[in-house]
């Protein structure tokens, strides 16, 4: 059976990455519009109907206005890779380790996560449902991003001359992340968040420091490992890293595309403090490979397919 996918905003830099990523694959048939017909409200309205799959690469705005164009009664379903869904009622959160994957291969209607968002979900929710640390504590996140996901125009300020070493943003602390960091791992307080940018074009890390002696019950930073390690046990995409602990960890300015994620667990002598830190690419896991791996799934097909995994 073929699938028809529609990328509305095919344009932008997510929208090419999940292209690419089903350009080949005989599962899929992708509807294209023309240049001309790219902001044409009629148009896009007909490919979002004739889809199966509508794939919305869109501000928050524009990904509520295409949704407005569906039929409802029709039978397109939709993965949304903007963050206006993300904690609506009645879509599905597209993190299928977290959510269960039999939940996003029945939904018409997913949000894929955020990149800075997968790291935390990734390291914290497993950890919070197993009741090792608290959904009451004030978590703290520390992360570094390349620079593509910004969009064109912090693309464009990167990759001039005179681009900064370093940008740190996100100091409102009303980041448009915190809901979802703060619903999907049943936290009772919304996260401090510290998010910045590098000059690499793909990469992150996102990093979450735990003071666990001071917590109830003493959590050690090994029973988290341990625990992470099981949650993700058997699986391609996430991996918990559980053998000696590296001394660095790096983005490279030019790192290849990569859709896995890997997960740390640094603590001190005594394991009463933790670093957990999560290692992915923001435009993989972070956005395009997340997407492709919800499309694989909502179409019945193995998740991994099409995913570029090297290295993960």
């Amino acid at each position: 059976m073929t699938h028809k996918v529609f990328i509305d905003g095919a344009a932008g830099t997510t929208g090419l990455e999940i292209a690419e990523r089903l350009a080949g694959r005989s599962e899929f048939s992708l509807i294209t519009l023309d240049n001309a017909q790219r902001k044409d409200t009629d148009a896009r309205r007909e490919a979002l109907n004739e889809a199966d799959v509508a794939i919305l690469c869109l501000p928050d705005d524009a990904a509520r206005e295409a949704v407005e164009l569906i039929d409802p009664a029709g039978g397109t379903r939709v993965i949304d890779a903007s963050s206006a869904h993300r904690t609506t009622e009645g879509w599905c959160y597209g993190f299928p380790e977290i959510v269960g994957r039999e939940r996003v291969a029945d939904a018409r209607r997913v949000s894929n996560p955020g990149c800075y968002p997968t790291g935390f979900l990734g390291l914290v929710a497993p950890l919070v449902r197993a009741g090792l640390i608290p959904a009451d504590w004030p978590y703290t996140v520390n992360a570094v991003s390349g620079y593509s996901g910004g969009g064109k125009a912090l693309i464009a300020r990167f990759e001039e001359d005179g681009a900064p070493a370093f940008r740190g943003y996100g100091y409102d602390l009303s980041h448009k992340h915190l809901p979802e960091m703060k619903a999907h791992a049943g936290l009772e307080h919304p996260v401090i968040f510290a998010p910045s940018v590098v000059p690499a074009y793909r990469g992150m890390l996102v990093e979450v420091p735990l003071h666990l002696g001071a917590m109830a019950g003493d959590p050690h930073a090994d029973a988290l490992r341990a625990a992470l390690a099981e949650f993700y046990a058997g699986l391609k995409i996430v991996r918990v890293h559980e053998g000696a602990a590296p001394g660095e960890l790096l983005l490279e300015p030019k790192a290849e595309p990569n859709d896995g994620m890997e997960l740390f667990v640094f603590g001190n002598e005594g394991g009463w403090n933790a670093r957990l830190v999560a290692r992915l690419d923001n435009l993989g896991k972070g956005a395009s490979g997340a997407a492709v791996q919800n499309l694989n799934l909502m179409c019945g097909l193995p998740e991994t397919a099409g995913l570029q995994l090297t290295g993960a």
